[in-house]
């Protein structure tokens, strides 16, 4: 019987020098205990080209993260997990055909929440805009953010961990350890970051304590906790999640 082949190596292309939507990625494949390799700068460059129209069977790519995984090129970080979730057995229970749908359903909801409506909290005007030109804008949106949308999304993971479907522990889905716990608590993590002060309230109200038994469950596992305490785990800067004091007000003080 000939020897199977080795399953390829993962390649992340994202070079960013801080966690940004990259590091979904990486929490999972350093969950899996799956070596990877990061992309450099120089092949982002040219895979994000104007002029990459793709090859035989991968179309031309449009923004990061990129992942190569032997002849096969993905973008976008849902579509990435999705497909990686699957092959490294995080994807839930692999005879239950539906279950991988309803991870995404909960990855997306969290991306949402707490990836895309956190970023617009600093940048509501556009990216083209830098901060300093939509200070105020910026304020108007993060009270919005933190009075409403915070809660809002909070609450939601909060009924889902009490819901049947999350099952017995800390999870999200079954009982069972998915991907879409990772993408939550990065989520979470990065959320912290940019308004420590409304995250702190929100743990001390008590109104959330399922969902931070799951962010402290994650963190707590032996490959992310040995990850988050390397030089692997970038630390966070001017990406998606910043840290703008004046930012992280109580919506409530009307200041």
């Amino acid at each position: 019987m000939s020897a199977q082949p080795a399953p390829p190596t993962p390649k992340l292309i994202y070079p960013a020098p801080f966690p940004g939507r990259g590091e979904h990625i990486r929490l999972l494949l350093e969950e899996a205990g799956v070596p990877y390799i990061e992309g450099t700068l120089p092949e982002f460059q040219s895979l994000k080209s104007p002029e990459n129209l793709g090859d035989s069977i991968n179309t031309p790519l449009f923004a990061p993260p990129f992942l190569q995984y032997g002849d096969l090129t993905l973008s976008q970080t849902p579509n990435i997990l999705l497909f990686l979730a699957q092959q490294f057995g995080l994807a839930g229970d692999p005879q239950d055909p539906h279950a991988v749908y309803r991870l995404n359903g909960l990855a997306l909801t969290a991306l949402d929440g707490f990836s895309n409506a956190v970023h617009d909290c600093h940048h509501p005007l556009g990216g083209n805009f830098y901060y300093e030109e939509q200070k105020g804008e910026s304020l108007v949106r993060s009270k919005d953010y933190l009075k409403t949308r915070l809660p809002l999304f909070l609450g939601y993971f909060e009924r889902v961990l009490k819901g049947e479907a999350s099952g017995e522990g800390p999870w999200l889905h079954a009982g069972e350890f998915t991907y879409a716990d990772l993408v939550l608590f990065q989520c979470l993590s990065g959320t912290r970051h940019q308004f420590p002060k409304a995250i702190q309230r929100a743990e001390d109200s008590g109104n959330y304590d399922l969902v931070f038994k799951l962010y402290n469950a994650v963190q707590d596992r032996p490959r992310i906790k040995a990850y988050l305490e390397s030089n692997r785990r970038q630390k966070y800067g001017n990406g998606i999640y910043r840290h703008y004091p004046e930012l992280d007000v109580d919506p409530e003080d009307g200041e």
